[in-house]
């Protein structure tokens, strides 16, 4: 399945961001694909950051990152970077966007 997200990073904190992005943790990218997840790319305009990614199952993944220790250290330092935060964890399995058009 793809899923579409949208966060926001902070604008005096978009050179951290993608600093952290340069250097994302062996450990974590792992545990990302282990939990499902086939690509996950993010392009940013501005402030806004647009996620796609591909998995077999998002509520999955979620769930199998939720409690890492690596994920919770991530998400704790993508925190401080972002405005909106998008929710990695169970709980946010249904904040992907809604598809409005494919082309066929």
């Amino acid at each position: 399945m793809r899923v579409a997200l949208h966060t926001k990073v902070r604008a005096d904190r978009i050179a951290e961001y993608e600093a952290a992005h340069r250097a994302v943790p062996e450990e974590l990218t792992r545990a990302i694909r282990a939990a499902g997840a086939t690509s996950w790319t993010i392009w940013r305009s501005g402030t806004d950051l647009f996620h796609l990614l591909e998995c077999e199952d998002y509520a999955r993944l979620l769930a199998e990152l939720d409690q890492l220790p690596v994920n919770v250290a991530w998400q704790a330092r993508m925190a401080q970077l972002l405005s909106v935060v998008h929710d990695y964890s169970r709980a946010g399995a249904d904040a992907g966007l809604p598809v409005v058009w494919e082309l066929p």
